[in-house]
């Protein structure tokens, strides 16, 4: 049975450097060791925080053990780690994720100084490119995290490069997200969305995502309700489930086009963009949830008979109100208006006789 030094010793001969010690902050995506029972606790929290401690040392030590399976594996297939410059290397063919570098994910510059202070702890995967892209360029499949954050240090990544077809480029993209950051509700939706537009099989896409048909079709039935431009508008929302994009996506199909003009003014102002990434849906939903404004009616314009405006005629309600053009002869007013006053004494007249 291999012990904690074992498994220690194992990625420290796969990595070629020193294991750190029990506490120090490594990079996220690598799920670090949590600090051993010799780092003090918190006073009042040591019974509590001791059992958390361990269950998170025997989670890690086991996950970090099954990366050191792979990487074994992989050197043993004769594959080998090796150091690429980011700018040899494209994004995956389909997006994964609606953050930005440190823009909704909170974690990146985390990561950042971890790489600067610890190295790369853990290879990307990309695959070689396809030709025409140009000789000595890849395509990563999995750690693109990994790779922003080498670039904004402006150092080489280090990777496994392995020929991989689309279909295993795609299982392999989802099978990392799944093991380590894992995706929000809508930015699974894009990707599954994504795949079936580039005509891969529903089964296919369901395995990257782990999930079975009746989740595949939720996060499709969401990412084809809620336009393209919202969703990237609103970011990868990791606080807002299945449940509430699926409302959302109700307020979009019950619409009547009403919920597009609404959306664009809400995500175009500058409140909007200021917000972070779940702030930007539940403001985008209450939005939608608002009433919209009656538009004023139109005023009904009565014209001379040569088509200069002669009034307007405006109903609001039961009130109505007549306003004359500017340039209309006073006198023709204060005629019109005895002739009002004369008219409706005598449709006052009539309609007693009639009743």
């Amino acid at each position: 049975m291999m012990t904690g030094r074992d498994r220690k010793n194992s990625i420290k001969a796969l990595f070629g450097g020193d294991i750190l010690p029990a506490g120090t902050e490594r990079a996220p995506e690598t799920k670090s060791l949590p600090p051993s029972a010799e780092t003090p606790s918190p006073p009042g929290r040591a019974a509590s925080g001791a059992v958390k401690a361990m269950g998170l040392t025997l989670s890690s030590i086991t996950r970090e053990a099954e990366e050191a399976r792979a990487l074994r594996q992989a050197l043993e297939e004769g594959e080998r780690i090796v150091a690429l410059d980011t700018g040899s290397i494209d994004a995956s063919f389909v997006s994964d994720r609606l953050s930005d570098e440190e823009r909704d994910d909170p974690d990146f510059l985390a990561l950042v100084e971890s790489m600067r202070a610890n190295g790369q702890q853990v290879p990307i995967l990309v695959r070689p490119a396809a030709d025409g892209a140009g000789e000595g360029r890849y395509q990563v499949a999995y750690g693109h995290r990994r790779l922003k954050a080498a670039r904004r240090l402006g150092v080489k990544v280090k990777a496994i490069v392995r020929p991989l077809t689309d279909d295993e480029l795609v299982l392999a993209q989802g099978k990392e997200n799944a093991e380590r950051r894992n995706l929000s509700f809508i930015e699974r939706a894009l990707f599954a969305h994504t795949l079936v537009a580039r005509g891969f099989e529903r089964r296919l896409v369901g395995d990257a995502l782990a999930v079975q048909k009746s989740e595949l079709s939720r996060l499709l039935q969401v990412a084809e309700a809620v336009p393209l431009r919202f969703i990237y508008a609103i970011g990868p929302a990791p606080k807002a489930g299945r449940e509430r994009w699926m409302a959302l996506g109700a307020l979009f199909s019950a619409g009547n086009g009403a919920e597009i003009e609404k959306a664009d003014d809400e995500t175009t102002s500058q409140r909007f963009a200021a917000a972070a990434s779940d702030e930007r849906f539940q403001m985008l939903f209450d939005r939608l949830l608002r009433p919209a404004r009656k538009a004023a009616p139109a005023a009904e314009e009565i014209v001379r008979a040569d088509g200069a405006l002669l009034a307007k005629l405006e109903r609001k309600g039961k009130a109505v109100r007549l306003s004359f053009a500017k340039d209309v002869d006073p006198a023709f007013i204060a005629a019109l208006t005895g002739r009002l006053r004369e008219d409706y004494a005598v449709f006052l007249a009539e309609k007693a006789q009639r009743d």
